[in-house]
């Protein structure tokens, strides 16, 4: 199924279930926010990776406008609904400040793998101890999707976009598995760094090289 929407380009990855909160400024997407509420329609954000307009996006719906300035700013609460392939970018809409996009839908599977993410999660919060850094997932575990979970496993930009493009539950999980083992790996070697820098100017009780054992 393709479909006509409004796009609001940012430099982010929002997920699907993701909550979000946008301080809206820029006229054109005023325009879009004022828009989009009054026809309660959603809108599209397409990931800006290295200053390119990515293919892949979340598509989004505005829950509540929490306030609204003087100057015509507002603050905005919304989720995400799906992720959205672009098929091709509508610069220029008749009698609009903002851009659109003609996109597709790609089928999702979204299945709870239970015993997965519970490793998964496990691991996320060992790395999380070992970070010294508390994380709420707001959300039973048994209950806890890759999307929630996602932004707390400290990927860069590029890395939570080819996640976005991961469209099954299972892969998506093995790509985090594979993200926390790596910066598990890191953080270990930087303890063991640490480790050596502390005892640099200590007095070292070693064993002597044994040539008779040679």
């Amino acid at each position: 199924m393709t479909n006509f929407i409004p796009i609001f380009p940012l430099n982010i990855v929002v997920y699907p279930g993701e909550s979000l909160h946008l301080h809206i400024f820029e006229p054109r997407y005023k325009q879009l926010i004022d828009e989009c509420c009054q026809e309660q329609k959603p809108f599209g954000i397409p990931a800006v990776i290295n200053n390119q307009v990515g293919e892949l996006g979340t598509l989004v719906n505005i829950k509540e406008i929490a306030k609204r300035y003087d100057n015509g700013e507002m603050d905005i609460k919304a989720s995400g609904i799906k992720v959205f392939r672009i098929l091709e970018v509508v610069k220029t809409i008749p009698n609009k400040l903002y851009s659109g996009a003609i996109v597709t839908y790609p089928e999702n599977n979204e299945e709870l793998q239970i015993t997965t993410m519970q490793k998964v999660v496990n691991n996320l919060r060992q790395l999380h101890m070992l970070m010294q850094v508390q994380k709420d997932f707001k959300k039973p575990d048994a209950d806890l999707l890759s999307y929630d979970i996602a932004h707390h496993a400290g990927m860069s930009l590029e890395e939570e976009y080819e996640l976005l493009g991961l469209m099954k539950e299972i892969q998506r999980l093995e790509y985090l598995k594979r993200h926390i083992k790596k910066a598990q790996s890191v953080l270990d070697e930087t303890e063991n760094l640490k480790h050596k820098i502390k005892l640099n100017g200590h007095f070292k009780e070693l064993k002597g090289f044994n040539f008779e054992n040679d």
